[in-house]
């Protein structure tokens, strides 16, 4: 019996021949970009943000997964694009171009953030003094110093770490700090440091290190006129606190 040949396939509405079908996940993307082209960031929840993230270093793969499992495990978008690379890593499916793309977007918000204070008197601009600490340090996995030394007219002449240290403890020696201080020749400075743990409250550690600070710098003429914590859950002010 001769063999029947196989039924032709019927042409598309638009007279091709059908294509396979595209991967499910080209469809969700293109849905998720349009939705926040649309209706901004505030309209995605921080999984979808990290997806978008994500699409251009893994062009050819369903990423909500992977971004669910970064949220999972670090907090919050904030907290996945600080992670340090290698906690990065140890995520199965994250790679050198992952990591790349994710501390390119921790630099840039970054950069955005000191533009906010830059060339413009600080104690004015409080608000954004606080956004800048918060966007460099509040998501750090181990703590670190900082000091911003400002000018006669409170602007800012430079921001230093001038300590890293472990997940609660770091080394600050103030004479360091006065030194820096006077060969920037800067009148005042603001201290700022992160708690890892997400509390900002001070610690009788940190009340007794910025009373030192103080009393080097106060001979000096040089005035601490903050000491900010920055934690997950806030931040605290040592003047608002009437620490200093």
């Amino acid at each position: 019996m001769p063999r029947r040949a196989a039924p032709a396939a019927s042409p598309s509405a638009d007279g091709d021949a059908p294509s396979e079908a595209e991967p499910h996940y080209l469809g969700h993307r293109d849905r998720l970009r349009a939705r926040f082209a649309q209706a901004g960031a505030d309209a995605l929840p921080d999984y979808e943000l990290l997806e978008l993230a994500l699409f251009r270093a893994i062009p050819r793969r369903d990423v909500k997964p992977l971004a669910k499992a970064l949220i999972r495990r670090f907090g919050s978008f904030a907290e996945v694009i600080s992670a340090e690379p290698a906690r990065l890593a140890e995520i199965e499916g994250i790679g050198g171009g992952v990591i790349a793309d994710l501390k390119l977007i921790e630099a840039a918000g970054q950069r955005l953030a000191r533009g906010a204070i830059a060339d413009r008197p600080l104690l004015s601009s409080w608000s954004a003094v606080l956004e800048y600490c918060r966007a460099t340090m509040a998501f750090a996995a181990r703590e670190q110093f900082r000091v911003l030394f400002l000018d006669r007219r409170n602007h800012l002449i430079a921001d230093e770490v001038q300590g890293r240290g472990t997940v609660d403890h770091t080394p600050v020696y103030p004479r360091e700090v006065a030194r820096r201080a006077l060969e920037l020749s800067a009148t005042a400075i603001i201290l700022a440091h992160n708690h890892p743990s997400g509390d900002p409250t001070p610690s009788a550690a940190d009340i007794r290190m910025t009373r030192e600070i103080v009393d080097v710098l106060d001979p000096l003429g040089i005035v601490v006129h903050d000491h900010v914590i920055l934690g997950r859950e806030g931040h605290a002010s040592f003047k608002g606190l009437k620490l200093i």
